[in-house]
């Protein structure tokens, strides 16, 4: 893991001073627990969830806001500020801080999306089948969010369908007993001997 956080640090900035890394996958696959440790591996780089973003009305109609409240000020070297929706009482809260770090994560499904990538200085996906997350997600959630779930599914197919982000992923993260094993993705121009993989024995399994 400090491995792969020192190359990501060595990157060219790809929004004004920030290196924006991508964190997408299945809901589920492990994207909240892995940008953790990576964020804490980048000495504290700051995470911003696309839980946070999206919402019950717009689960992937986010963009618009995205760019408004966090990428456009990043991207003139400025603090970004973002309203969390607060999924529990269905409404947007105070706005919260997001300083244009050297390193910024942005976690979350839809993280490699089409109008995301130009920003990303990378874009990882977590390499875990979609029935599986999804089993682990709606084991995470418990009963209570099953219909939530039932709706989310057909919306996540939907946006993977029209815009799919693992084609563009750099890096492939695959959660093994030992920690994380990180590959060349499908976008990436890496060459096999490239290939990296990273163990991080205080890695916690979903």
């Amino acid at each position: 893991m400090r491995d792969l956080a020192t190359r990501l640090r060595r990157l060219p900035p790809s929004l004004g001073p920030v290196r924006l890394i991508g964190v997408d996958g299945h809901a589920g696959s492990g994207k909240s627990t892995f940008a953790g440790h990576l964020a804490a591996a980048l000495g504290g780089a700051p995470v911003l969830r696309l839980d946070d973003i999206a919402s019950h009305e717009q689960l992937f109609e986010w963009t618009d806001r995205l760019l408004a409240q966090v990428i456009r000020p990043l991207a003139r070297g400025e603090s970004a500020y973002y309203t969390p929706y607060d999924w529990r009482a269905r409404a947007f809260g105070a706005p919260l801080a997001l300083p244009a770090a050297p390193v910024v994560v942005l976690e979350g499904v839809g993280a490699g999306r089409r109008a995301l990538r130009p920003h990303l200085a990378r874009l990882l996906w977590m390499e875990l089948p979609r029935e599986e997350s999804w089993t682990r997600g709606r084991l995470r959630d418990g009963a209570e969010q099953r219909e939530f779930w039932d709706g989310w599914v057909e919306a996540e197919r939907a946006h993977f369908a029209a815009d799919p982000s693992r084609p563009h992923a750099d890096l492939l993260v695959t959660q093994t007993p030992e920690g994380y094993e990180v590959l060349p993705g499908p976008g990436s121009t890496a060459g096999p001997d490239q290939n990296m993989t990273q163990s991080d024995e205080s890695s916690a399994l979903w």
